[in-house]
């Protein structure tokens, strides 16, 4: 499968079903996991940090009966900056344009005010709703009691209720045919063989931005957009050189490290997995630039990327 290509896109048959399905829910429930467990590639990036996803981003799943184009949101979650307010109206804006909504929970806790207001959410669109009741892999003793708390929630919606572990893959061939059930038929929208609708520009920045979540966590949070700056496929490699923008010189510090290390271990294990993205050798040049409250001004904010959707 392909991140993408040039074909063209085939007719539908009589009977394929085929739409967009958002993925909704709190921050750090699984949603990107999940994601990439249906695609069966790795095209968003994950981490243990909670608000990882920034932009909308669409995984697509073609099967030999419906093509489902998976719309991976931003955790609807209260914002403390522009930023924030940019990610969480453009999820709101997700919500409204799918065929279908997938509201995903976290299994191995507690309903909480999170979930209850996305739930408020949803119940003023028409849009059909599927509970989606993750991390089956991590649920403890008092699991019926976390189950009869999502349940009591979403009383009295009429929605649909699925078990699974987006991380192990238990239960998700199950969540998708289920998912395929409340589809309408329709065309292909995209080629068979694409995975996404993001270039590869996109995806290799956000892996470089997926090895700083995991190698520096709550030192860098979130005060790190990436620009890929320059391109370059020569014969046997490609030459990448990126920019780390963060918002003070303390962050960029720390990025780099002592005598280089940190940006040298970041840029490593970012390259390897730029590596598996494009099957072919990569030479990765990483440099670091203060870009003071970037998250608070949208001229900055839509520089890097970021733009409100309407």
């Amino acid at each position: 499968m392909e991140l993408f290509t040039n074909m063209s896109i085939p007719i539908a048959p009589a009977e394929h079903k085929s739409g967009f399905v958002g993925i909704i829910g709190r921050p750090n429930v699984g949603k990107s996991t999940l994601m990439n467990q249906l695609v069966g590639q790795k095209i968003a990036i994950t981490s243990p940090v909670a608000q990882t996803t920034r932009n909308r981003l669409r995984g697509i799943l073609t099967t030999q009966t419906a093509q489902m184009i998976f719309v991976d949101t931003p955790g609807i979650h209260k914002p403390y900056h522009t930023l924030g307010k940019v990610l969480v109206q453009n999820a709101k804006v997700a919500i409204q344009s799918v065929d279908l909504v997938l509201l995903l929970v976290d299994g191995s806790v507690i309903a909480g005010g999170g979930d209850r207001y996305i739930i408020d959410l949803l119940h003023k669109i028409q849009t059909p709703v599927i509970l989606g009741i993750n991390k089956l892999d991590l649920q403890p003793q008092n699991a019926w009691e976390i189950e009869a708390s999502y349940y009591q929630l979403i009383d009295p919606h009429p929605w649909q209720i699925i078990k699974f572990s987006a991380l192990t893959g238990e239960g998700v061939e199950t969540l998708q045919s289920l998912l395929v059930e409340n589809l309408e038929t329709g065309p292909y929208y995209y080629p068979p063989d694409l995975v996404t609708d993001q270039a590869e520009r996109f995806i290799m920045g956000e892996l470089i931005r997926e090895q700083i979540l995991l190698l520096t966590r709550e030192e860098i949070p979130h005060s790190v957009a990436i620009t890929i700056d320059k391109i370059d496929q020569e014969a046997t490699i490609t030459r990448i050189l990126a920019t780390i923008n963060v918002e003070r010189s303390s962050q960029k510090g720390i990025l780099i490290g002592k005598g280089g290390n940190m940006l040298k271990v970041i840029g490593s294990a970012a390259r390897q997995q730029i590596q598996k993205l494009i099957a072919g050798k990569v030479y990765l040049e990483l440099f670091v630039r203060v870009q003071p409250k970037w998250r608070q001004s949208r001229i900055q904010l839509a520089e890097l990327g970021y733009q409100v959707e309407e």
